[in-house]
């Protein structure tokens, strides 16, 4: 389907510019809503940032835009149809709010993005699609793992895991590697993402043997979902929500002494959580997309580039640990660049019309897609916090057979 549209698009302007006659100039005309330029300067094409700077999931956002930055430091520049442009990250921060996100989708598409990434958080993510289908402008997924980010938009794409495969992997962490027999489910109120990472937990660890709760928007106190754990038996603590609850679910399961391990998916590779965790007797484990190590030369430019850079080091709270979501930013920047050299074009159509071909071989492993704009992934890193040193240890690389 999504091929189909996007060879549609592609006609569509072929036909279009057939009408308006053709240019003898030997370097392709930039579309005046895509590409600038200014005296000898070279051109500019937009690459739009659709993330959350603010609200639930603004830590998370602004760690995932620091590997965008940094890869738009190390290449500023892209060569598109023989033509050297600049490339600019254009930013609109959706506030990890679904109300607001259209509208910070439309902004990123008024400025003239040739195409766009993000975002951190699958409900905004879901909420925008609309939006960018409708101007015809392509946008990859960087971590948002919910099937309907891509099942139900033809112009968005992604190279993350799912929450299916994300979910059998911790459900099956859960019973083979902790032992587990019956665990318990937490997720946020009308939350795309962690109420249908629960779902398909619960599913892949059956349902009779688990005990699902959802918290409201706007609460603060999870004591009672802390009790409710422990008296209900539970061996497992699973709750994939957002870094502020996290943090506070985190303090109270300390205080209350939880007494079983806490499992989460990829929102929860972040230093607040490490921070929160820091010097607790709590046990959490989680699936993510990177583990610091597997790439020492990029770790050490990464770092370096943070540390040097007061701005990125607050954005990435307030030290050098890497999230994976930081690399997944790095990567996602050049499968945008890929797609622009692909197209031989700025305009939106054409990069629609190549992306289902982009590969890209990244920090984070091979990337390419399926039928439908989802990443050819089918493995995960499974991390452990650990609560001295405040660090992130590796624990495997899990599959599912």
């Amino acid at each position: 389907m999504k091929k189909v549209l996007a060879l549609a698009l592609a006609l569509i302007m072929v036909f279009a510019l057939c009408a308006c006659g053709s240019s003898s100039s030997s370097a392709p005309a930039a579309s005046s809503s895509t590409a600038s330029s200014s005296g000898d300067a070279n051109p500019v094409v937009k690459i739009g940032v659709f993330e959350p700077q603010s609200g639930d999931n603004g830590a998370g956002g602004k760690q995932e835009v620091l590997g965008m930055q940094y890869a738009n430091v190390l290449t500023p520049t892209v060569e598109i149809g023989g033509q050297v442009y600049d490339v600019e990250l254009v930013y609109a921060d959706n506030a990890s709010s679904n109300d607001k996100a259209p509208t910070a989708a439309q902004t990123l598409i008024s400025s003239g993005v040739s195409l766009v990434l993000g975002s951190y958080g699958s409900g905004v993510s879901i909420a925008a699609g609309d939006t960018f289908a409708s101007a015809g402008v392509p946008a990859i997924g960087v971590t948002c793992t919910n099937p309907q980010v891509t099942s139900d938009c033809d112009v968005y794409f992604r190279i993350c895991f799912l929450d299916p495969f994300q979910g059998t992997v911790l459900a099956n962490f859960a019973k083979n590697e902790l032992g587990a027999t019956k665990a318990y489910c937490l997720a946020k109120q009308g939350d795309d993402y962690s109420g249908g990472l629960c779902n398909y937990f619960i599913e892949a660890f059956g349902a009779d043997n688990c005990v699902y709760e959802q918290f409201p928007e706007g609460t603060s106190d999870y004591s009672t979902y802390i009790t409710n754990a422990q008296n209900q038996e539970c061996d497992v603590f699973f709750s994939p929500v957002s870094t502020e609850a996290a943090a506070q679910i985190i303090a109270k399961a300390d205080t209350q002494a939880l007494g079983m391990p806490i499992l989460a998916g990829d929102t929860w590779d972040s230093n607040v959580i490490l921070n929160a965790a820091k010097g607790t007797d709590v046990n959490i484990c989680v699936t993510t997309f990177y583990q610091e190590g597997a790439d020492a030369e990029f770790d050490a430019g990464i770092k370096e580039w943070i540390n040097g850079d007061a701005t990125a080091l607050a954005n990435n709270g307030g030290n050098d640990e890497l999230a994976a979501v930081t690399v997944m930013g790095f990567d996602a920047y050049y499968v945008a660049l890929e797609a622009l050299k692909a197209a031989g074009s700025t305009d939106p159509a054409d990069v629609l019309a190549v992306l289902p071909s982009v590969t890209y071989n990244g920090v984070t492993g091979a990337i390419a897609f399926d039928d439908i704009g989802d990443a050819l992934r089918d493995s995960a890193f499974v991390k452990e916090c650990n609560t001295e040193t405040g660090v992130w240890d590796f624990v495997t690389v899990a599959t599912v057979g």
